[in-house]
C-alpha cells in the first residue's frame, strides 16, 4: 500500500511540475502607441508568463515579392522601436517574450498560400523577408527576448523553397542566441521540413473538435484524440516539444468546427461554445510534459475598451473564457 501511495505522489508531482513550467502567454496586439503599467496590469490579472510581440510586414498581394515594414503609417508597436518598449515594460513584470515577426497580405488573404510567378521574383521575396527577419532577430537579441519565431503560416513558401528557410535559420543563428520556432498552421506541421534545426515545433492550434453548435467539453475533449496522438507522436519523433504559437476560439456558434475562421461574419455571440473548447484544449494539453504551452489569440492593449459578452471575435477579454484562461494561468501544482 506504502509503495502505491509513493507511486501516486511521483505522479502528482511530476504532473505539477508540467504545469508549472508551461508558457502561459498570449498574442500581445500591437497598437498605435506605447505601452504603459495600464496595459499590462491586466496579463498580470490572468497569471499569463508571456507575450508574444507580433511586428508585421506587409505584401500587396500573394504573388507580390517585397515586403514593406517600419515605415511611419505602421503603428508604433509595429515597429523596431516600439517592439524594444513593448518588451523592456513587459519584462518589468516578469513577463516574458516571444517576438512573432509576421506577414500581413492586403484585404487579409490567406499567408500560406504566398507564392510567386518567377525565379526573379522568388529571389526578391527571400531578400526582402531575410532583411525583415534578421533585423528583428537582432531586435530579439537585443531585448533579450526568450524565443524567436522566424515566420508565421507560410506553407507555400516553405513547400517550395525549402533550402532557402535551411540559410535564413543559420543566419538566425548567428544573430539571436535564444531559442528558435516557426508557427506552422494547424495543417501544415506534419510538412514543415526543418524543425531539427528549431527548439521548439510550433504550431497555430486551430484543429476542428466539434461540429456542434454550442460544442460540450466531452465532445471537445473526444475531437482532440486523434489530433493529440498525432501531435504527439510527432514531438517524440523530433524530440522536440510542441509550443501552440496561437490558439483560441472565437465567441461564437459552431466555435470547434473551423476554428481558424477569421471572417467578419454577424453571427450569434456563443460565450458557452468559447468557454468549452477552451477548457477542453487546457484539459488536454496542459498536463502533458512534451507540451510547452502556448500562446492566446489575441489580447489588445486596451482591455477596459474591447472584447465584452457581445463581441463574437477571438479575444477572450472581458468575457467568460478570460476566467477560464486566468484559473489555468494560475495552477502551480
Amino acid at each position: 500500500m506504502r509503495g502505491i501511495q509513493i507511486l501516486l505522489l511521483i505522479v502528482l508531482l511530476q504532473s505539477c511540475t508540467a504545469q508549472d513550467n508551461k508558457i502561459n502567454g498570449v498574442s500581445f496586439v500591437a497598437h498605435r502607441d506605447s505601452i504603459t503599467q495600464k496595459n499590462i496590469d491586466p496579463l498580470v490579472n490572468i497569471n499569463a508568463n508571456y507575450a508574444s510581440i507580433m511586428p508585421f510586414g506587409v505584401i500587396k498581394d500573394l504573388a507580390h515579392p517585397e515586403i514593406s515594414y517600419g515605415s511611419e503609417r505602421q503603428w508604433f508597436g509595429e515597429t523596431k522601436i516600439g517592439g524594444k518598449q513593448y518588451v523592456k515594460a513587459l519584462k518589468k513584470d516578469n513577463i516574458k517574450i516571444m517576438l512573432k515577426p509576421q506577414i500581413w497580405v492586403w484585404r487579409g488573404e490567406f499567408t500560406g498560400f504566398i507564392t510567386m510567378k518567377s525565379e526573379a521574383d522568388w529571389k526578391i521575396l527571400e531578400t526582402t523577408y531575410s532583411k525583415y527577419i534578421l533585423e528583428f532577430a537582432q531586435v530579439a537579441q537585443d531585448s533579450n527576448a526568450e524565443i524567436f519565431c522566424i515566420g508565421t503560416e507560410l506553407e507555400k513558401f516553405v513547400e517550395q523553397r525549402p533550402d532557402y528557410w535551411t540559410d535564413l535559420i543559420k543566419k538566425v543563428r548567428a544573430i539571436y542566441k535564444g531559442k528558435l520556432t516557426y508557427a506552422a498552421n494547424w495543417n501544415e506541421y506534419l510538412k514543415t521540413p526543418f524543425w531539427e534545426q528549431l527548439d521548439y515545433i510550433g504550431i497555430d492550434a486551430y484543429f476542428p473538435v466539434s461540429d456542434s453548435k454550442t460544442p460540450t467539453i466531452e465532445e471537445c475533449l473526444a475531437g482532440w484524440v486523434k489530433h493529440k496522438k498525432n501531435i504527439k507522436a510527432f514531438s517524440e519523433k523530433y524530440g522536440k516539444p510542441i509550443l501552440f504559437t496561437e490558439f483560441g476560439y472565437r465567441s461564437i456558434d459552431y466555435a470547434g468546427k473551423a476554428p481558424w475562421t477569421v471572417d467578419r461574419i454577424e453571427s450569434k455571440v456563443n460565450l458557452d461554445a468559447q468557454s468549452n473548447t477552451t477548457k477542453a484544449l487546457f484539459q488536454t494539453f496542459w498536463k502533458e510534459d512534451w507540451f510547452a504551452g502556448g500562446f492566446v489569440w489575441k489580447w489588445f492593449i486596451n482591455h477596459d475598451r474591447v472584447g465584452g459578452i457581445e463581441n463574437n471575435r477571438f479575444t477572450p477579454q472581458n468575457k467568460p473564457a478570460e476566467q477560464v484562461i486566468k484559473s489555468q494561468y494560475n495552477i502551480k501544482g
